[in-house]
């Protein structure tokens, strides 16, 4: 159908969005801050088909900004794909002629799923910043939920890059007999003082937006230049100064030099702000400082005893893990330290440092060698379970 609309080959065609809602009163969702949440609600899409044995269900988890429409279209009239569609669909490295593919909006997200401007059953207002603290391993605990709901007993692979990655490598750990393998991509075991520093700077550019209101904002202006200035900061980690330099390099929106007027002179200027305008437009200020706070948090070194052999020891899933040359916001050398931990536990696991120049963003990119890397994994991993 897909192709016949699109002409694009490979297309994972028409989807819709899904809710499933649990966790009500008094089963409330328990949360690592020791507060409970309920009812929660994750918006999710699937593609593919489970098929009769059940092992060939996958999990994408998506990064910050992502949501459930991993890939395909929401309607014949859809000119946007999914975040992921360069790798979800038929004959693509998540094959979906082949394997069941799920991807849900994280709890604590804002396309969707219950997050601060979900309404309070309480009060009867949106959440804001009463919504309780989150962590990835919340946002698994969740996802498991939904698995379950779904009736998958045991996944073939979870896989993410960034945030994703984080919340693949927590899978394997809370749920060790229920995941087969995992692909974690661009991604790290903690974040790094850098890291943690620019997302803070985008949290602060948001609390000093005039219209922030300490969160109650959603009953009148909202903070679009505090969330826009985040999302600035945020993209240009995810790019490297070789691709930024190649892509923009010195070049102005026009002939010469123009007079300080608060315009964009400069292209890379004007690229980063339709980044911020185009991210205000699908995205809640409030969803940004708490999923930021998450990715700060997450600690695999730190939650068991400053050692990540600990974290890894009981784990069971076969793993892959990519990294990017050029990434300096998860550099190759986190991947490397997570390849590591798992070996010294005699874990299998692959691992790929791809040569490229597009910085940690490459994960969202076609790359050939990242896509071949994941299908034969896949492979592998899916003749090992049916046999």
């Amino acid at each position: 159908m897909a192709e016949e609309i699109y002409g694009k080959p490979g297309s994972a065609g028409i989807v819709q969005t899904r809710y499933y809602t649990f966790a009500a009163p008094p089963g409330e969702l328990e949360l690592q801050c020791g507060e409970k949440i309920g009812p929660v609600t994750l918006a999710y899409e699937t593609w593919g088909t489970p098929d009769r044995a059940g092992k060939n269900a996958i999990l994408i988890c998506h990064a910050l900004s992502g949501s459930a429409h991993a890939a395909g279209y929401h309607s014949p009239e859809d000119k946007n794909p999914g975040w992921w569609d360069w790798y979800i669909g038929p004959g693509k490295a998540f094959d979906t002629d082949k394997y069941f593919i799920i991807c849900s909006n994280i709890l604590g997200g804002c396309t969707g799923s219950t997050g601060p401007a979900s309404v309070n059953p309480a009060t009867g207002r949106p959440f804001g910043m009463s919504f309780p603290l989150i962590t990835i391993a919340d946002m698994v605990k969740a996802q498991h939920a939904l698995v379950k709901h779904l009736g998958i007993e045991k996944l073939l692979a979870v896989a993410g890059g960034s945030m994703g990655g984080m919340q693949a490598l927590q899978w394997t750990i809370s749920y060790p007999d229920e995941v087969e393998s995992c692909i974690a991509i661009a991604t790290s075991a903690s974040l790094s003082a850098q890291g943690i520093a620019f997302n803070e700077v985008g949290r602060q550019a948001i609390f000093n937006d005039p219209n922030w209101n300490a969160g109650d904002y959603y009953d009148s202006a909202i903070p679009v230049a505090g969330l826009s200035l985040a999302r600035m900061i945020g993209h240009i980690t995810y790019l490297s100064e070789k691709h930024m330099h190649e892509k923009f390099g010195r070049n102005f929106q026009k002939s010469g030099m123009q007079p300080v007027s608060g315009s964009s002179e400069f292209m890379v200027e004007s690229y980063l702000r339709h980044q911020g305008i185009k991210f205000v437009e699908r995205f809640d200020a409030n969803a940004y400082i708490y999923i930021t706070k998450a990715i700060d948090f997450f600690d695999l070194n730190g939650d068991y005893g400053g050692s990540l052999v600990n974290a890894f020891e009981n784990v069971l899933a076969n793993y892959l893990v990519a990294s990017f040359t050029s990434d300096w916001l998860y550099p190759s050398d986190n991947a490397k330290e997570i390849v590591r931990a798992l070996r010294v536990n005699g874990k299998n696991v692959n691992y790929t440092d791809i040569d490229t120049d597009n910085g940690h963003d490459s994960f969202l990119l076609p790359n050939d060698l990242l896509e071949k890397n994941i299908s034969n994994f896949l492979r592998n991993e899916y003749r090992q379970s049916t046999q």
